[in-house]
């Protein structure tokens, strides 16, 4: 399509979502709460011998479809990143024993994704990471897209906001 006021064409845009699955345990607990206060926030999850899932991951991409290559990135470059941070590092581990970001960090699906966005947004070339959508189970999903919200600090806040949750909202 032909531009008649004579400026360049516009950039188009495209986003590009490419899915992996991994197997991995984890145990919900934090070390913020005593060991009724995690019992009663994570319920069944909270099982000191911990339970696994099998994730799917949706990595997605955004930007500019290069007009000589017709690709926003080679799929063959996105493939090998999600090998790096996703299915070398988490695949078929404890995430609390295997994985350091962990040590001090619920292993909670929305810690996971913030995890994997940290690392991929490094792998990537800046600013072409879109989201990062994790199927915990098929009825569990939890998207990521980098946000941050401010707020005030409160050292309480952790402590409260977990007492707030029921079992029901943490069970994974």
């Amino acid at each position: 399509m032909a531009e008649s006021s004579g400026n360049p064409p516009a950039e188009r845009i495209g986003y590009i979502t490419r899915v992996q699955s991994f197997s991995a345990c984890h145990r919900l607990h934090s070390l913020h709460l005593t060991d009724e206060e995690n019992k009663e926030v994570y319920g069944k999850c909270n099982n000191p011998y911990g339970h696994g899932h099998n994730y799917k991951v949706e990595v997605t991409v955004r930007g500019k479809i290069d007009p000589v290559t017709g690709m926003v990135m080679n799929l063959t470059d996105l493939k090998r990143c999600i090998e790096e941070v996703i299915m070398i590092p988490l695949d078929h581990k404890n995430l609390d024993k295997d994985v350091p970001y962990f040590a001090d960090v619920v292993s909670t699906t929305e810690n996971l994704a913030i995890y994997i966005w940290d690392n991929m947004a490094k792998a990537l070339p800046a600013s072409l990471l879109y989201e990062i959508r994790i199927h915990e189970t098929d009825k569990n999903i939890v998207v990521y897209r980098g946000e941050f919200q401010n707020r005030r600090a409160d050292p309480r806040s952790a402590r409260n906001a977990a007492r707030r949750q029921s079992p029901l909202t943490a069970v994974g």
